[in-house]
Parts: C-alpha cells; sequence; structure tokens
C-alpha cells in the first residue's frame, strides 16, 4: 500500500459512542449534544473501562486527554450480526485487492464466486466496477485492508490487533478469505465477547485523539501510524453501530 495520510479528513469533537441511545444526528451540535447526553450516563463499567484506556496509553508513552469521554459499557452497544461482519469482511478484502493492483479480471471473479455484488456499499460498488480508477481512489481502497483486519479479528480469525503502529499482514488476511467460500468463512466465524469489542472501541479513539492532536499541535504521535489508526477506528465504530451509521456514512469522532 502506497502510504498516504488521510486522517485529517476526521471530524474532531468526541468520542465513540454506540447506537443502542441514538439516532443519526442531522448536524454537528446535534451530534455533540448526543455525545455529551451519553457521557452523562456513563456506567461504572464504562469508567472503568476508560481508566484502563488511559492508563495502557500512558505505558505506551502516547498521549492521553483526560477529558475525553466514556463509551457505553457492553450490555447498552449493539454490535453487528455474525453475517453482517463476515460479508463486510469479504467485500473489504476484495476492495483492498483491487486498490492493491489486482487485475479487474479477477476482482470480479472474485465477487461473482462470493456472491459479492449485494454487499459492496455505494462507494465501493462505483470503485469495483470502474475499469480504470484514479490512482487516489486506488490508494484510498487498498486501506481497507487495515478495516477489514480488525472485523477478521472480531470472528475470532486474527489473535490480537495490538497498538496501531503498522500495516497488517496483509497476506494472512487474503489467506484467511481464500481458504474458504462464503459459507464456510461464516461458518467458521465466532465473534468475540462483546465486551471485548466495546474495549477495543474506546481504546482506538483514544489512540485516534493522540493522533489527530499530534497533527495540529506537532506533538508526539507515540509511535501510532495515523492511517491505520484511522481504518481501525472506523472498523470498530461500525461494530458497535455509532451514531447508527451505515459504512460509508461512519465517522471517526475524537
Amino acid at each position: 500500500m502506497i502510504s498516504v495520510s488521510r486522517f485529517l479528513s476526521c471530524a474532531v469533537f468526541a468520542c465513540v459512542v454506540s447506537a443502542a441511545t441514538m439516532a443519526a444526528p442531522e448536524t454537528t451540535q446535534d451530534r455533540k449534544q448526543k455525545i455529551q447526553e451519553v457521557e452523562a450516563q456513563a456506567t461504572a463499567k464504562a469508567l472503568d473501562r476508560k481508566r484502563r484506556s488511559d492508563e495502557l496509553l500512558r505505558r505506551e508513552g502516547v498521549p492521553v486527554n483526560m477529558h475525553l469521554p466514556a463509551i457505553e459499557d457492553e450490555t447498552q452497544v449493539k454490535v453487528r450480526t455474525r453475517e453482517e461482519v463476515a460479508f463486510r469482511a469479504l467485500a473489504l478484502l476484495t476492495v483492498s485487492m483491487k486498490g492493491a493492483g489486482l487485475d479487474n479480471s479477477s476482482v470480479q471473479k472474485i465477487v461473482a464466486d462470493y456472491g459479492l455484488a449485494p454487499q459492496f456499499t455505494p462507494d465501493e460498488r462505483r470503485f469495483i466496477r470502474d475499469p480504470a480508477p484514479s490512482e487516489r481512489e486506488s490508494v484510498q481502497f487498498s486501506w481497507r485492508y487495515e478495516a477489514a483486519w480488525v472485523l477478521l479479528w472480531s470472528m475470532g480469525y486474527v489473535d490480537q490487533l495490538g497498538k496501531p503502529t503498522g500495516s497488517c499482514d496483509v497476506d494472512a488476511a487474503i489467506a484467511v478469505m481464500r481458504k474458504r467460500g462464503p459459507t464456510q468463512f461464516v461458518a467458521d466465524a465466532k465473534l468475540r465477547p462483546v465486551s471485548d469489542i466495546v474495549e477495543q472501541a474506546d481504546r482506538i479513539c483514544r489512540y485516534h485523539w493522540a493522533v489527530v492532536e499530534a497533527s495540529v499541535s506537532n506533538g508526539k504521535l507515540g509511535g501510532l501510524d495515523p492511517d491505520v489508526t484511522m481504518e481501525r477506528h472506523h472498523a470498530l465504530n461500525w461494530l458497535i453501530g455509532y451514531m447508527d451509521a451505515e459504512w460509508d456514512d461512519v465517522s471517526t469522532d475524537t
């Protein structure tokens, strides 16, 4: 993948909040208000999770913002189904392969073999159908490997995520897909406990805050990769139904 930082386009105002307690607000002010409402209702579990995340970041040398709110606990979030996650991962891997340079005929064969045509988002569908996408589009979609890696982790195909300091194992990600047809890919997926997913969702928004803060204040990145961090944040927000948004519309608020 070509390293191109895209995280600067992210909205900046607060941390992750799930769709369990909110519909998609229409304005920035609406979003801030919803985030403040959730912050005011933070449970003891949520506050404890925030504390663990902050302590981990300090140990790793990553800047911490004590004012970022806690997110909901596992009883309040709405995690996607196994089927939703599995087919989203397959779609992401396919657009990533095309973005990274896989020829169009091979891409179309994967789409047909895995029955992925209905699984692409509008943005992905336009890219998949374009026989000659721009280099910028290709680079953008090649980074979806990082988002797919998160979904593979959530289904037990990847052992751990770790700190977002570098690119995922692309060959391993592709191998998970190629070893299985679509039915087997779904059947072999075992969604992790909601508490594990929420733990990662809480942590990634704090990593992402550090990345955005470093970009505006020339501060320390603490070893974080900005693009990997943003892609993981996008995937985790989608997993917990942040702002009830579909994939193309998921925001990575920090």
